[in-house]
């Protein structure tokens, strides 16, 4: 069964429709790598998998379990959707961390919350607190920061952050692993050592989808590639077949034109 199930996905921002009737599934310990021009949805359709948009329609289901239908207004609830985001874990273009925590303190901000609605928080505070500080070292370690826990994100590399928010994406143990673009806002230098984690993350089998610019890196890493224009999925598959020998005419122009660029 796929851990992560995409069905029929539309979007609307006014009269312009975003996302097109888009359906994919995932399975567990699989990579799938999202391509496609800027505006083609792939930013909308990350949004949409983390409920920081609410698709127009469709259905999103993770391990046979649907989080969201639209044709059900019980599942679109703030009070639910809350707690689905759980399912995901999403690290962002531009890092967003936090700049009066630490690194260690970004890691570990979100599980402490949630721990606060455990019922034995009150009598086992200290206990939680060290187990979330020992997952977030470890984590920060994973990323090769560990040396850097105490310190703050203007104290670090644009690579170092990202870094750091790909560690607290994982410190809520996420079903899929989301990155939007993860290398877009560092210089070319820094770009690989992101890049490096990311084929960590994979080679360990953690379920995740990319939406990337990086070729070559998609062709290597993910199981499946998506190409997406205008808001439709237009090819998907393995990356040999998409990448390297595309069957649709739209795929084999935008890869043109990248490989021009």
């Amino acid at each position: 069964m796929a851990i992560l199930e995409v069905r029929n996905i539309g979007k609307s921002f006014g009269s312009t429709e975003v996302l097109k009737n888009i359906s994919f599934s995932l399975e567990e310990g699989r990579a799938m790598a999202i391509i496609g021009s800027s505006g083609s949805g792939k930013t909308t359709l990350l949004r949409c998998l983390n409920f920081l948009e609410t698709p127009d329609a469709g259905t999103i289901s993770v391990r046979g379990e649907t989080l969201f239908d639209a044709a059900d207004p019980a599942t679109a609830r703030e009070s639910e959707i809350r707690k689905k985001r759980l399912h995901f874990g999403l690290v962002f273009q531009s890092f967003n961390l936090f700049p009066q925590y630490t690194a260690l303190k970004n890691v570990t901000l979100a599980s402490e919350l949630l721990a606060r609605e455990r019922s034995d928080y009150k009598h086992s505070v200290r206990t939680i607190a060290k187990e979330l500080e020992e997952n977030a070292m470890a984590l920060l370690d994973q990323m090769g920061l560990a040396a850097k826990a105490g310190l703050y994100p203007h104290q670090l590399s644009g690579g170092q952050q990202q870094r750091v928010a790909i560690a607290r994406a994982l410190a809520l143990k996420p079903d899929v692993l989301c990155f939007d673009e993860p290398t877009s806002a560092l210089d070319p230098e820094l770009t690989g050592e992101v890049l490096r984690v990311i084929r960590g993350l994979a080679e360990q089998k953690t379920t995740m989808v990319i939406v990337t610019h990086e070729m070559a890196f998609a062709r290597d890493v993910a199981d499946t590639v998506v190409f997406m224009d205008g808001g439709l999925v237009v090819e998907q598959g393995r990356p040999e077949d998409v990448i390297t020998n595309p069957k649709e005419e739209r795929t084999r122009r935008f890869l043109a034109r990248f490989t021009q660029e």
